[in-house]
């Protein structure tokens, strides 16, 4: 077995502990629950860090070329996130939101082929990696916003009931989730703007044209647009709170279904290689 594959199934297995272990900690009210989480989904965010150089060692590029690969690493940056902001503001109920999240993407990634193929000449290009990394980058800043955007409306909803449980106790304030919705959005807006640009010059280099209207790059657009619209509201008319939750989580269904379900429905020249 290659040695990139012995690594992803050991991460797949540690993500569904942490994933396990976050949830339950969501729910319980004993103590070290979440810490067992983050210990297990830090060990396994090693063991995928391993995987990922090591295929692509092997594969001789950055793998990030089929949707096996796309899947990983995008489950590899969500838990690259998580981690950083349980670094800087110790919220370990976050986890709860992410590590599921993540777990799911990298089981749905061991789903797919995980052959090393050789790459077409037109995909042969160091701007095909730099894109689909700051892509991948971006979209897990937006799956950050979109996590405590759906803590924002259940604290909210808790603080309208004045309902004081487990759950409310585990839960950041609504001023902390708020401030860190803006910082993931900003911070994934200039990465998938960064995205966009190097797939362009990237589209140029390979079909001779920096943009083609394929149903990827339309997407990519709008997903552009609705964040670009959300920063504007922000400055412009101080949109927060409930409004930017609902919009950090309409954006990010329209990045699920721009990564995975064009891929699935239509054809295009951006669809991953199996």
């Amino acid at each position: 077995m290659i040695i990139n594959i012995i690594f992803f199934k050991f991460t797949l297995f540690l993500y569904f502990i942490g994933a396990s272990f976050c949830l339950l900690n969501l729910a319980s009210k004993k103590k070290g629950i979440g810490v067992i989480g983050l210990w297990a989904t830090g060990a396994g965010f090693l063991l995928h860090t391993i995987a990922i150089f090591a295929r692509m060692f092997e594969a001789g590029y950055i793998p990030i070329t089929n949707m096996h690969e796309a899947l990983s690493f995008f489950s590899w940056a969500i838990i690259l996130t998580f981690l950083v902001v349980e670094l800087a503001y110790k919220i370990k109920s976050l986890g709860s939101f992410l590590v599921p999240l993540a777990f799911v993407l990298i089981a749905s990634a061991a789903a797919q082929p995980m052959t090393i193929r050789e790459l077409p000449p037109i995909l042969q290009s160091a701007w095909l990696g730099i894109h689909t990394i700051l892509i991948l980058l971006g979209g897990a800043a937006f799956a950050l916003s979109f996590a405590v955007g759906v803590m924002y409306l259940i604290q909210d909803r808790h603080l309208k009931k004045k309902k004081i449980d487990n759950l409310y106790r585990k839960l950041p304030s609504l001023d902390v989730l708020d401030e860190i919705n803006h910082r993931a959005i900003i911070f994934g807006y200039m990465l998938f703007t960064l995205g966009i640009i190097t797939g362009s010059i990237w589209a140029e280099y390979a079909w001779g044209s920096y943009w083609s209207w394929d149903p990827k790059q339309t997407m990519s657009a709008v997903i552009w647009f609705i964040y670009t619209a959300f920063l504007h509201a922000r400055f412009t008319y101080g949109w927060r709170g409930r409004k930017a939750a609902y919009l950090s989580i309409g954006g990010f269904v329209t990045v699920i279904f721009t990564f995975v379900g064009i891929n699935l429905i239509i054809k295009t020249i951006h669809n991953f290689t199996s």
